[in-house]
C-alpha cells in the first residue's frame, strides 16, 4: 500500500491526488498514450470528473491536454497505470486544449468533451470547460 516511504506502490485501493499526476495512461494493447497531467474535481460534489492526459509532445514540448472522463480510466496494477478504451488515433481526434488554456476550468465547454466520450451524458456532473477558450 502507498505510504510516505513508497508513494507509488499501487497495491492499495486509494490514491492521493498528488500521486495521480504523472501516472502513465495506456491503450487496451498496453501501448503508452501519455500520462495524467492533472485531475479535475467538481467543487460542489467532490467527485472527480476528469483526468487531464498529457499527450503528443516530446519532453513536455508540444503536448496537448485531453480531458478524459474519470470513469473511462481503469487502473491496472500490472502496468502501474491507467488503461483507457481508446487507441492513439481516437485520442488524436478527441477534444483537447493547449497548455495556455489548461488552468481556466470554468464555463460550459465540458459538454463537447462529454459528447465525444458518451453521447452527452455528463460523467461526473461537473463542468470542465475553459470559459471562452476553444476546444479543438
Amino acid at each position: 500500500m502507498a505510504s510516505i516511504q513508497a508513494p507509488h506502490d499501487p497495491s492499495g485501493d486509494k490514491i492521493a491526488a498528488s500521486q495521480v499526476s504523472g501516472t502513465a495512461v495506456f491503450d487496451p494493447a498496453g501501448e503508452k498514450l501519455g500520462q495524467v497531467y492533472d485531475i479535475v474535481i467538481d467543487k460542489v460534489s467532490g467527485q472527480t470528473d476528469y483526468a487531464v492526459l498529457s499527450f503528443g509532445g516530446f519532453l513536455g514540448i508540444g503536448d496537448r491536454y485531453h480531458p478524459l472522463p474519470w470513469q473511462q480510466l481503469q487502473y491496472h496494477t500490472r502496468l502501474g497505470g491507467y488503461v483507457v478504451d481508446m487507441n492513439r488515433a481516437q485520442l488524436e481526434t478527441a477534444p483537447h486544449y493547449d497548455a495556455d488554456d489548461i488552468g481556466r476550468w470554468s464555463g460550459g465547454h465540458s459538454r463537447a468533451v462529454d459528447a465525444y466520450y458518451d453521447g452527452g451524458i455528463t460523467p461526473g456532473g461537473g463542468d470542465a470547460g475553459l470559459g471562452s477558450a476553444p476546444i479543438r
